[in-house]
């Protein structure tokens, strides 16, 4: 952990000499700039006087009246220049920083101990289950898993954790190997599937699908798995099929649920509801 801050100071350090590098570099490039537009004023003048539109006089007074402007520019601007000492005081300001921040955590912080091995707090979270995260969660079933790797329900129950913890890919191989486990789980055969649907951000894919398909050749009452093969339907233009697939679901749902009628609209829309 020391050497972690000293690197962070050091790194602290060489931004701050990169900061006032490009100070100077833009304070010079607008002095170049300012140079640059009273060198075009004067060519535009000699020009003037070359075509006839400014005789003598005229051409000595502008030029004269150009130089006194830049002149009076150049008083005025003042702009501040980033010397050789200013570089000594920022690091000098970094370095008393990184000091008094190293000397409060050696005070108040721990710099002996070393950090806490990830296995211990997975034995910490597994002692209040109620209280976890769902990445808590999946971490603490996930050690059951790597005791009990042929435990049917834990592998299943680390699936449904980490789908809720929004690693879907992580959650199919769960449930991958709960099914090689158990064959005939239509619900791991449903949430697999799922769990590619989302991986996929929401595209039936054909993965997915077949885990639907093996999910009601087991147990027709799968509604999940119904409610996604008549969405790959409807995405196809297979009004037909979305229909059979979906006709059970709205049949189990209460004749108040607005999902029911939302199903029913779009399988009566002209365009089978694909959108």
């Amino acid at each position: 952990m020391t050497i972690f801050w000293i690197m962070t100071g050091l790194a602290t350090a060489l931004a701050g000499l990169l900061v006032l590098a490009g100070a100077r570099r833009g304070v010079e490039a607008e002095a170049g700039v300012d140079r640059d537009a009273a060198g075009r004023e004067l060519a535009e003048l000699d020009r003037l006087k070359a075509r006839g539109l400014l005789d003598e006089a005229g051409w000595t007074a502008a030029r004269a009246e150009a130089g006194r402007r830049l002149l009076a520019a150049r008083r005025d601007a003042r702009a501040p220049l980033a010397g050789p000492k200013d570089r000594v005081w920022v690091l000098a300001g970094i370095g008393a920083t990184a000091v008094v921040s190293l000397g409060l955590y050696w005070f108040a912080g721990a710099p002996g101990m070393a950090d806490q091995a990830y296995e211990t707090r997975v034995r910490d979270w597994a002692s209040s289950p109620d209280t976890l995260e769902p990445a808590q969660a999946a971490a603490v079933i996930g050690r059951i898993v790597k005791d009990r790797p042929d435990d049917h329900r834990a592998l299943t129950l680390l699936g449904a954790a980490r789908f809720e913890a929004g690693d879907p890919l992580g959650a199919a191989s769960a449930f991958r190997r709960a099914l090689a486990i158990r064959p005939d789980d239509a619900q791991s055969w449903a949430r697999l599937g799922e769990s590619l649907v989302r991986a996929a951000d929401g595209q039936v894919n054909g993965d997915a699908e077949a885990a639907f398909r093996q999910a009601l050749k087991i147990d027709p009452g799968q509604l999940g798995a119904r409610y996604f093969l008549g969405e790959a339907a409807l995405k196809r233009g297979d009004r037909a099929g979305a229909a059979e697939a979906w006709e059970p679901l709205i049949a189990a749902l209460d004749p108040t649920d607005p999902r029911r009628a939302d199903l029913r609209q779009r399988l009566q829309a002209p365009s089978g509801g694909a959108g």
